[in-house]
């Protein structure tokens, strides 16, 4: 069975293009636009590794990052951060999740970094 990856991303031409990556790879994908939906998702479909975008309006992937890690069903998920901004360790912990990972990236490196974190390499 294939593992599933919930793609939290608010820009359509960027989630098309992990969603992608990650199917091409043999991953079974799902995307979110908000950090809110990406939670609802995220309980609901219960993902292998989720993937988050720090900048997105009305919420901050920080939020969903601070809201999921207290929920003690989800909490064990790994996440790999992707984002644009080139401090990430000021928004989030690196210590705390799987990877981040700053745009622009090359694919072949995400794909390395996702079957790390699911245990895959």
């Amino acid at each position: 069975m294939a593992k599933k990856i919930l793609i939290i991303e608010d820009e359509n031409h960027v989630a098309e293009y992990l969603q992608d990556i990650f199917q091409d790879q043999g991953y079974e994908t799902l995307i979110a636009a908000s950090s809110a939906e990406g939670l609802e998702m995220a309980a609901s479909h219960r993902p292998d590794l989720i993937t988050l975008d720090l900048q997105m309006p009305a919420e901050h992937g920080t939020r969903f990052y601070q809201r999921f890690r207290k929920d003690e069903d989800l909490k064990g998920i790994p996440i790999v951060v992707i984002t644009g901004q080139h401090s990430p360790h000021r928004s989030i912990n690196p210590d705390k999740v799987a990877a981040m990972v700053v745009k622009p990236f090359e694919p072949g490196e995400l794909v390395a970094i996702v079957q790390k974190a699911l245990g895959e390499e």
